[in-house]
């Protein structure tokens, strides 16, 4: 039996987009091309993939399957296109790997900075996600290692800790609560706050558990740095929610408070993820050991 890139490529267009009209736009295809490939596909299987309905498709159980695979498929395609670019350009290898928010701006930056220091032809393709999103990426083989909060994690993902890392809250040192050791966090609720801007992977969690405790934030301002952010909570502006590493290198160099949270989503243990740390290509597995002398 032979694949076509391409068919895999619009089968997981279409199953992300749950719509075979929208999977063959995303695809560039014309939607009857589109239809026919994917008809063809689930007759040369002999099994259904998809359940047509009016409101677009759902996989059957098959087509979950095959859509696992096509990840893979897909993943260690463009893994070998890029490595194999890389020859020409002198990089002659690269690692796809996503991070969230404190990962990229507070505890991954030095270890990174010395892998490529001594690895010259190995490049780190990073994208930052929010934790639920690296473990799905992981989980389907869309990436080769995430950095990621532990609690997101499914079973099955194999890990290490490469940090610890709390919220903590930041207030001026005449703000509110800049007497207090450790609050919770809907005590804040009538707070103004300065944030990260909404589509980074920590707002995104801020935001999902202050929805749940029915806290609607008001936010005088959004900026896309911890710095930035604690010199507007050092005038006075608002309180913000910063990782603990993040509020205490800021509060050497500016009058803050820090107050701990006593919410247990609050406490986060950061880990170093794979689906198999032992099926990672070799340049990976160079980064992975890498970062378990540098963790912690």
């Amino acid at each position: 039996m032979r694949f076509d890139l391409v068919d895999l490529q619009l089968f997981i267009a279409v199953a992300d987009q749950r719509s075979i009209t929208r999977g063959a736009e995303r695809s560039h295809l014309a939607l009857a091309s589109a239809s026919a490939r994917i008809k063809g596909l689930e007759e040369a299987l002999g099994v259904a993939l998809l359940k047509r309905g009016r409101r677009g498709v759902e996989l059957t159980a098959a087509g979950e399957s095959l859509l696992d695979h096509a990840r893979l498929v897909i993943h260690q395609i463009d893994a070998m296109r890029g490595d194999l670019a890389g020859f020409a350009s002198g990089v002659r290898a690269s690692v796809h790997f996503l991070a969230n928010t404190s990962g990229l701006s507070e505890h991954l930056p030095k270890a990174l900075a010395g892998f490529l220091r001594e690895h010259r032809d190995v490049a780190i393709d990073i994208e930052e996600r929010e934790s639920t999103d690296i473990a799905a990426a992981i989980t389907a083989g869309a990436a080769d290692l995430g950095f990621a909060a532990e609690h997101a994690l499914p079973d099955h993902v194999e890990r290490f800790v490469f940090s610890e890392d709390r919220l903590t809250l930041v207030t001026s040192r005449r703000g509110p609560f800049a007497g207090r050791r450790q609050i919770d966090f809907q005590e804040a609720n009538a707070c103004e706050f300065v944030g990260l801007t909404s589509a980074t992977a920590l707002q995104m969690h801020i935001s999902k558990h202050a929805a749940r405790l029915g806290m609607r934030p008001h936010f005088r301002a959004r900026l896309r740095d911890f710095d930035a952010i604690c010199q507007l909570v050092s005038a006075d502006v608002g309180v913000a929610l910063v990782p603990e590493s993040a509020a205490r290198r800021c509060a050497k160099l500016m009058p803050l408070a820090m107050v701990r949270l006593r919410d247990a989503w609050a406490n986060r243990r950061l880990v170093i993820c794979a689906r198999s740390f032992k099926a990672l290509p070799r340049p990976a597995k160079m980064l992975v050991e890498h970062l378990r002398a540098a963790a912690m």
